[in-house]
């Protein structure tokens, strides 16, 4: 039976963005730069400002999408040694995001916690999101981490710091030659 928060009803957004702004953050820990570089930031000010409202809604669409792609294939990877990925993949994301007091606000977690269940259980993070109204503020920390955790985990099963990256490029790639 269809869900309405299947991932055919919800918007891709701009997956291109949302991956270029992971990629980097991937790039700068893997480099060890991981204090905030202040022309980084002016940059990604900068992108962001020009995004426009539009814009910048279709960048969060794009981070859902990334969340789903990035569970849809951790699932897989599970499954195919017959593990579940919620056993390994919820709790390593809370812990982690737990450890972030000053960029992830506490009661952002349990929305992170039910999207990245919600994406591994073949339902769309933003469209099961909305069922709680609009995003706000203190979600953006929290959603770019959680995407971004989600990519380095990918990274660490393979042991390959550019295959989340080249997991989605590759998708999208087949997607535009289709």
């Amino acid at each position: 039976m269809s869900s309405s928060y299947d991932p055919q009803y919800a918007p891709a957004g701009d997956v291109g963005a949302a991956l270029m702004a992971i990629d980097s953050r991937l790039k700068a820990i893997y480099d060890g730069t991981t204090g905030a570089d202040p022309q980084q930031r002016l940059l990604t000010d900068q992108f962001l400002a020009s995004l426009g409202p539009r814009g910048a809604h279709d960048l969060l669409d794009g981070a859902c999408t990334l969340i789903y792609m990035f569970m849809t294939w951790l699932r897989q990877a599970y499954e195919a040694h017959d593990k579940d990925v919620f056993e390994y993949v919820v709790p390593d994301l809370v812990g982690t995001l737990r450890t972030m007091p000053r960029s992830i606000r506490p009661e952002a977690i349990p929305t992170m916690a039910g999207m990245v269940i919600a994406a591994g259980t073949g339902l769309s993070p933003n469209l099961w999101r909305q069922q709680y109204g609009d995003w706000n503020q203190g979600e953006m920390n929290a959603l770019e981490a959680t995407a971004f955790l989600l990519a380095e985990h990918i990274n660490r099963l393979t042991d390959d710091r550019e295959f989340a990256t080249r997991l989605i490029t590759n998708a999208l790639s087949r997607v535009d030659q289709g």
